[in-house]
């Protein structure tokens, strides 16, 4: 008897993804995949954003699991694959991240195994769990209005200047972890403090320069970074890091609180949760979700409670 929890799996594959190391792999991939969860229809992205047009019309052909093989900015564009005009397409179909991504931050949050037989299985096998989506609105660069659900961690300051320097120097082209660490040292070196404006839950309110703001629904970004360690996917808020403005010196000696997970203990941060947040500056302030330069400030996150099932998800 056939006893397979999904009927019609879907991979997206970001051939793109760990510098082409998903295309090499995928081959490897394909028989154990279909060992786990049979016959699976694999689709192929072309440019940015096509993985959430490839999401959504698997979804509406009727496939009730799509595995986005790559990384975090992969997995976000089948997030927003997942819905429409603000509401999920469809109350079956569930996402899974077979992670071969550069940064890997979401992997460490939602507890993956290591080898990549298990992971499979942790998707064919693992009790489907339910998390929490982040729908941003805000500006894109000319001024238009958008709007991007995540999963993991959104954040504006040092953190979108990060995104934007990774995508545009020189070695974007050959090394997604060599374009991250060169995009960071120029932008510590050349980031000035900004002057925000915050409201949690339309009621509490802080005024003060920042150097980054962490908003999370995972606690990982840019490679490891531990900037929202009390963050859970399920936890129907989202957990948010204020680093107020430092000296260079300082905020170099703060480094390691953001890899340790002792953020909080460090007197420059500060720790909020809310089920919505609002962001606004009269500074240009740029924004990044998942790890991707995506627009400027103002901006406004509001949780959508476990509105994803999410299959190979590990232990809280």
């Amino acid at each position: 008897m056939d006893t397979r929890r999904f009927r019609q799996p879907c991979v997206i594959l970001n051939p793109a993804a760990g510098s082409g190391k998903s295309l090499r792999m995928w081959p490897r991939l394909q028989p154990l995949f279909e060992g786990r969860l049979g016959p699976v229809e694999a689709l192929f992205t072309e440019a940015p954003g096509h993985a959430t047009q490839l999401a959504r019309g698997a979804i509406e052909s009727g496939a009730d699991l799509v595995v986005a093989i790559g990384g975090d900015g992969t997995l976000n564009e089948v997030v927003n694959g997942f819905f429409a005009n603000g509401k999920a397409l469809s109350e079956q179909a569930a996402i899974a991240l077979f992670p071969l991504g550069t940064g890997g931050d979401f992997k460490r949050s939602a507890h993956f195994p290591e080898d990549s037989d298990e992971v499979i299985a942790a998707i064919a096998e693992r009790e489907l769990r339910h998390v929490d989506a982040c729908l941003a609105r805000f500006r894109a660069y000319d001024g238009t209005p958008l709007e991007r659900y995540f999963v993991n961690v959104a954040g504006f300051g040092l953190g979108g200047e990060v995104a934007i320097s990774a995508k545009r120097n020189f070695l974007a082209r050959y090394s997604g972890t060599g374009a991250f660490f060169w995009a960071t040292a120029v932008s510590f070196l050349t980031y000035r403090a900004r002057k925000v404006r915050l409201a949690f839950d339309g009621e509490a309110t802080l005024e003060t320069s920042i150097m980054e703001v962490a908003l999370g629904n995972g606690r990982f970004q840019g490679g490891g970074m531990h900037v929202c360690p009390r963050a859970r996917l399920d936890s129907g808020s989202v957990d948010v890091s204020v680093v107020r403005k430092a000296g260079f010196f300082e905020f170099l000696a703060a480094l390691p609180y953001l890899y340790s997970g002792r953020i909080y203990s460090h007197p420059k941060c500060d720790f909020f949760r809310a089920r919505r947040v609002v962001a606004e500056s009269d500074e240009e302030v740029s924004i990044q979700v998942d790890g991707e330069a995506v627009g400027i400030l103002p901006l406004e996150v509001e949780t959508v409670p476990g509105v994803i099932p999410f299959a190979g998800i590990g232990a809280r």
